[in-house]
């Protein structure tokens, strides 16, 4: 498979199954689908519910979550990743449903310190690379919520 599309490795904020989810995020919010009849969150995006057949909605959640799971990246795997090495990426298991685990990035932290279960929440940030000119996404990222 050869992606073609200029902006590449941003994510494509126009494929009808995410723009919902890009759209929330370019208002600094989490955005989730959500089934009506079934009051459940569903995650990936698509068309409609697997459990009834019927159209979600796409609802805002809170942003909070627990670190699920986490990998450290040390090593570019495209020449776009080459000045975000290392970076933390992540899942975080929202509070709404933690079933539902967005693959996410994880900022501002030190990895030696993450451990499962932990609480994150959500900021957003523009996605940026040096391979994609003049080009910028807003996407949700996770931080180790501060103790309060």
């Amino acid at each position: 498979m050869v992606i073609e599309r200029a902006t590449f490795p941003l994510p494509d904020i126009d494929e009808p199954l995410t723009a919902p989810f890009f759209a929330a995020a370019a208002r600094d919010e989490l955005a989730i689908p959500y089934c009506d009849a079934c009051t459940k969150w569903v995650w990936y995006p698509q068309t409609a519910c697997s459990e009834c057949g019927r159209e979600l909605q796409w609802r805002p959640v809170s942003g909070r979550a627990t670190l699920f799971s986490w990998a450290v990246v040390e090593r570019a795997f495209l020449p776009a990743y080459a000045d975000q090495v290392p970076f933390v990426t992540a899942l975080a298991a929202l509070d709404e449903d933690p079933f539902v685990r967005i693959c996410t990035y994880l900022v501002d932290t030190d990895p030696q310190t993450l451990h499962a279960d932990q609480p994150i929440e959500v900021v957003f940030r523009d996605l940026a690379f040096p391979t994609v000119l003049r080009a910028s996404v807003r996407v949700p990222m996770f931080v180790v919520t501060p103790l309060r």
